[in-house]
């Protein structure tokens, strides 16, 4: 069949033949019609990611959409190594099928989910936005933050806030559902200010942090220490991805002085049930919602020369075959 092949780690997978999967008990051979590319295959296909696969040649892509034996159209997750979702069959455990709604393109799905698992999960399971509490997303302006101002919104959020450098892209999130919108071009103390003003006028609940290091410095120390708000109820701080940074400088204080809980969210924070069940949900409300996301579509075929492209909040699906 042909696949997408990563046979050296640090270069672009390219398109070739790939053996066929050969399905073990309990699982299906889905043909897959769509499959996205998001920070997690592109860290793993890079050998990056702590989740990643050593076993070379292997087929990046962690899920997608497609048909099975029977024709029904599913998403998909988590294939068996090496069988990735970039080729044009995959062998998946039967309970990683999720049907999905008539109303929702393969592309748009095959775009929409793994950024919606990254916020569906943790302010649903992990950290649960409670009634009259506000989210703030740290880095809103790419694919996975745009959707989270979204989901946010939709399941209740009293307020959104929303943080990102891109002054432009800043600028549409209230149209997604962004109540407040916070440059990390502005000086660390203005940035503390701000979110220190927001979190004591409308109870921030839950951080999701797509951005890590300095700007997640920033935000945690405005959540707790000198001029934070006092005796406030638990703050849950999800760190998601790690853009600006894979650690931080995290003094005690703020955490003694606050009710900041730091969580994490990716892979083995939740069980696959739960993240399956999450997607599944997430892909329901993303048909009755009509979250929006933007999407640049290529045949699998041009694969080795659009894998280094950069498409800001645009998030990059391959059509199979």
């Amino acid at each position: 069949m042909k696949a997408a092949i990563v046979r050296e780690f640090g270069h672009p997978p390219y398109y070739g033949d790939f053996a066929e999967p050969t399905p073990l008990p309990g699982e299906t051979v889905v043909s897959v019609t769509a499959t996205a590319v998001s920070p997690l295959v592109r860290g793993r296909a890079s050998g990056a990611h702590y989740s990643a696969d050593s076993t070379l040649p292997l087929v990046p892509g962690v899920d997608g959409v497609g048909r099975t034996p029977e024709g029904r159209r599913v998403y998909f997750g988590f294939p068996r190594p090496p069988f990735g979702s970039m080729a044009e069959r995959v062998a998946v455990s039967a309970d990683r099928l999720m049907p999905l709604p008539d109303s929702l393109g393969d592309a748009t799905a095959a775009a929409a989910a793994n950024p919606g698992m990254s916020c569906w999960v943790p302010l649903t399971i992990l950290a649960p936005v409670r009634p009259g509490e506000s989210v703030l997303v740290n880095g809103a302006t790419g694919a996975a933050g745009r959707m989270a101002v979204q989901v946010a919104k939709h399941l209740g959020a009293r307020k959104v806030i929303a943080t990102g450098r891109d002054e432009a892209k800043l600028r549409t999130l209230p149209e997604l559902g962004a109540d407040v919108v916070l440059s990390l071009g502005q000086s660390a103390e203005s940035l503390r200010e701000a979110v220190r003003k927001e979190a004591r006028e409308c109870e921030v609940g839950v951080v999701l942090d797509y951005l890590w290091g300095p700007p997640a410095e920033t935000i945690l120390s405005a959540l707790g220490g000198p001029g934070a708000p006092r005796g406030a109820a638990r703050i849950r701080y999800v760190h998601i991805g790690s853009l600006a940074g894979n650690t931080i400088s995290l003094a005690g204080a703020p955490l003694r002085s606050s009710g900041v809980e730091i969580l994490g969210s990716g892979l083995g924070s939740s069980t696959d049930k739960d993240l399956v069940t999450g997607i599944g949900q997430f892909l329901e409300a993303c048909a009755s919602a009509r979250f929006r996301i933007a999407i640049d579509v290529h045949p699998l075929s041009e694969v080795e020369q659009v894998w280094t492209r950069t498409t800001g909040e645009k998030r990059l699906v391959f059509r199979v075959p």
